[in-house]
């Protein structure tokens, strides 16, 4: 049975704060951002994703327990047995469910798993699309696996949390998630076809702007939108007898597609595959380091999600996303780009613009949907990792380190 208090060096709260913070070990794995491949990954498509520099932080110590603690701000203790690692119904749904999986999946290669207390910070606000629970999931296999003194290599870790968080937590995440966060940098990913490439995404370099404005709304209301969504495209597929479209020849389709095209089931069909297509353009277009090109792509894949997949608004969810993607529209018609981000019908809209554009869009954003609404992101060339050594974390939302009321909220 788990008790819920750190084994302290000592009963006096003083002494336990300064153990604390000294023996603490920072690590850190970063969220990602969806950069094309929207709603393509359910059917083997293509996808396209990078880290960026938003992403989870923990301050971790082993202990000899053989259990595992984790504490965050604004979330119930998580208490896991190392002993009785098997999926617990009563989880799914649960970052329990996600810290009690990847310690399963990891038991097999790293059998010498040791407990540890872990204390997180985020600046991922969970269930908006930002990959918050694939960050967790892979933060936590890599701390893991680091007291363990077990190399596993990051990729065999996201393809781990990728499993747990299907089996366990009862959500399938995109695979390109895990693996932006394990990896950093861009990836490209092929589903069907199980082909991986790493991609330099440095926009900065290329004097371009890339932000995420909050719009309202909560994606996690709009998962029954998701499931229609990848239902009618399946229904498409299965209409040639295969099941799911990177199956289809894209040929075969548009033989098809005239007599179907005023079918709200086909025209979803139809974005995926004009957009698993786009993603491979948009490859392209980074490694020739072609600005220009990515976001006359990125535009057309914004234009796709909103004319043929339909998902920027939803009764449940509320209009701040159309509204969003109008002013969008407004403010960088001709100059730069903007397409709704991840999974749709709420949350972010993603924009890219060349950077002397960019204050005078952040104020505009801001002004319709608040303060802080807009932020500026950057692709990180890292994944997850040891951060002891890092002074300072990208955008951090207070001085990072144990704060001084942790004793108090651990127990």
């Amino acid at each position: 049975m788990c008790d819920y208090s750190l084994s302290p060096a000592s009963n006096r709260r003083e002494d336990t704060a300064k153990r604390l913070i000294r023996y603490m070990t920072r690590f850190f794995c970063p969220g990602r951002v969806e950069l094309a491949g929207n709603h393509t990954d359910h059917q083997r498509g293509r996808v396209m994703a990078a880290a960026m520099d938003l992403g989870i932080t923990a301050e971790a110590e082993p202990n000899d327990e053989g259990v595992i603690r984790v504490f965050c701000e604004g979330f119930d203790p998580i208490c896991v047995d190392l002993t009785r690692l098997w999926p617990d119904e009563k989880e799914k749904g649960t970052s329990a469910a996600l810290v009690r999986g990847i310690a399963a999946a990891l038991a097999e290669s790293a059998p010498s798993l040791r407990g540890f207390d872990a204390y997180l910070f985020s600046d991922l606000p969970a269930g908006q699309g930002l990959a918050s629970s694939s960050a967790f999931t892979v933060l936590i296999g890599f701390i893991l696996a680091s007291f363990a003194g077990a190399d596993i290599p990051p990729e065999e870790l996201a393809r781990a949390a990728q499993r747990v968080e299907a089996r366990w937590f009862g959500k399938a995440g995109g695979p390109a998630d895990a693996l932006a966060c394990a990896l950093g940098g861009g990836v490209y990913l092929d589903v069907l076809e199980n082909k991986l490439v790493q991609l330099e995404c440095d926009f900065d370099g290329l004097g371009l702007a890339m932000c995420l404005t909050g719009t309202g709304g909560s994606v996690v209301q709009a998962e029954p939108a998701y499931a229609q969504i990848a239902a009618d495209m399946t229904a498409v597929a299965e209409s040639f007898g295969e099941p799911f479209l990177a199956k289809v020849r894209g040929p075969v389709f548009d033989s098809r597609w005239p007599e179907h095209k005023s079918d709200p089931r086909w025209m979803r069909a139809r974005h995926f595959f004009d957009e698993t297509w786009r993603v491979a353009s948009m490859a392209d277009a980074l490694g020739l380091r072609d600005g220009q090109r990515y976001m006359e792509l990125m535009n057309q894949s914004g234009r796709s999600s909103e004319v043929l997949l339909k998902n920027i608004w939803s009764e449940v969810c509320g209009d701040g996303l159309i509204w969003g993607l109008e002013e969008s529209g407004r403010l960088l018609d001709g100059v730069g780009a903007w397409r709704v981000h991840s999974g749709g019908f709420a949350g972010y809209v993603q924009a890219l613009m060349p950077e002397p554009y960019f204050e005078s869009y952040r104020a505009a954003m801001d002004e319709m949907f608040g303060d802080g609404a807009c932020q500026r992101i950057r692709i990180t060339p890292r994944g997850v990792r040891l951060a002891q050594d890092e002074k300072r974390l990208f955008a951090p939302r207070r001085e990072r380190g144990f704060p001084d009321d942790a004793v108090s909220l651990l127990g």
